[in-house]
């Protein structure tokens, strides 16, 4: 191989990426309301906590009060990129939730919008080009109380007007836009497994509500809707500003553990269930057929309409992957999801 065939292509851009959840802190300040993930990881007297330490996002890293010194950093590693997600609930005041009712939209927080466009500012002078994240999983719990979330079709509209909040605010800067980081991981641990926010699982040991059986087909289906027409008002209303709109999916690679046709197919299952879920409607216009297959009327079904929005909606494919899994086919009944080894949702076969 020669070396050339090693080198990253022109305009790669080299960075890191974070998650604001994961590294701000300061929850309360410059009129942030709650997440999910506040919710979460403050539970009430009668729940156990779902953090093994008992911590909490409340202090993390303090990116918020720390990111000039985040921003040090950056530079010092020759970073030409830093993708940041934003706080919905740190850029829409929710603080008068209480009023308002499904198909009501909430105001702009003009203080959380000059916090992040100070950054992103701040990031483009030093050169290190900004890539925004919509949504990195920190739903806001104002959503959550007036109509569940993204189990309420309500979530698209309200996720289409942050989108467009964040677009007009900071799209003559940032160029490269992310609508959701990984929705799997949303729908699967968030409102299946239920150790992710909200935490809605079957297991009644942790939680009290939640469906795993249902439950995630409908917020994976409202996730592709939400990026869709997020993407739709993008194109239509910010094409002026030349950027780039994607959505980021996690997915591991997926080996056969031989050359048996039913372990090779049993591996293709897994792909369908992982990237095949999202990246089907998103690239070719359709729910891969196993899916369906396996799901029957729990898969939910997008019109005509929708679907006409939801085929391209990504200029890019974006992928984070982390390992491979082997797989085999598996004969075991109930908790076999996709007849394979590696199990990704207990409760398809049900």
């Amino acid at each position: 191989m020669a070396d050339s065939d090693l080198r990253l292509p022109q305009g790669f851009l080299f960075g890191f990426a974070t998650a604001a959840y994961q590294i701000e802190g300061s929850p309360e300040a410059v009129g942030r309301t709650p997440s999910i993930w506040d919710t979460f990881t403050h539970p009430g007297p009668n729940r156990k906590h779902p953090i093994a330490d008992g911590s909490s996002g409340d202090v993390a890293t303090d990116s918020f009060n720390r990111w000039k010194e985040d921003l040090e950093l950056l530079k010092s590693y020759g970073a030409k990129a830093y993708r940041l997600s934003i706080s919905w609930s740190r850029v829409i005041d929710f603080s008068g939730a209480k009023n308002k009712k499904k198909g009501d939209r909430d105001p702009i927080n003009t203080e959380g919008i000059k916090f992040y466009r100070t950054v992103i500012e701040e990031l483009a002078r030093n050169g290190i080009t900004p890539c925004v994240t919509l949504y990195h999983w920190d739903l806001p719990q104002a959503l959550h109380d007036r109509y569940e979330g993204w189990l309420d079709r309500e979530i698209v509209n309200d996720f289409m007007h942050y989108a467009k909040v964040v677009f007009n605010a900071y799209g003559d800067i940032v160029k490269n836009w992310i609508t959701i980081n990984e929705p799997w991981i949303i729908s699967n641990l968030g409102y299946n497994f239920g150790n992710f926010a909200p935490g809605r699982t079957s297991n009644r040991e942790r939680s009290a509500v939640g469906d795993s059986s249902t439950e995630p087909w409908i917020v994976g289906h409202h996730l592709i809707l939400a990026h869709s027409y997020a993407v739709k008002a993008y194109r239509e209303e910010f094409g002026i500003q030349g950027g780039q709109i994607g959505i980021t999916l996690d997915c591991p690679w997926y080996m056969p553990f031989d050359d048996k046709p039913e372990n090779v197919a049993a591996a293709q299952r897994a792909l369908d269930t992982r990237a095949g879920w999202f990246a089907d409607p998103i690239y070719k216009g359709y729910y891969p057929a196993s899916l369906e297959k396996m799901l029957g009327d729990r898969l939910p079904k997008f019109t005509a309409e929708e679907i006409s929005v939801v085929k391209g909606s990504s200029d890019f494919f974006g992928l984070n992957t982390y390992t491979t899994n082997l797989v085999r086919k598996c004969y075991c009944s109930r908790h076999s999801v996709t007849n394979l080894a590696y199990v990704s949702f207990p409760s398809v076969n049900e």
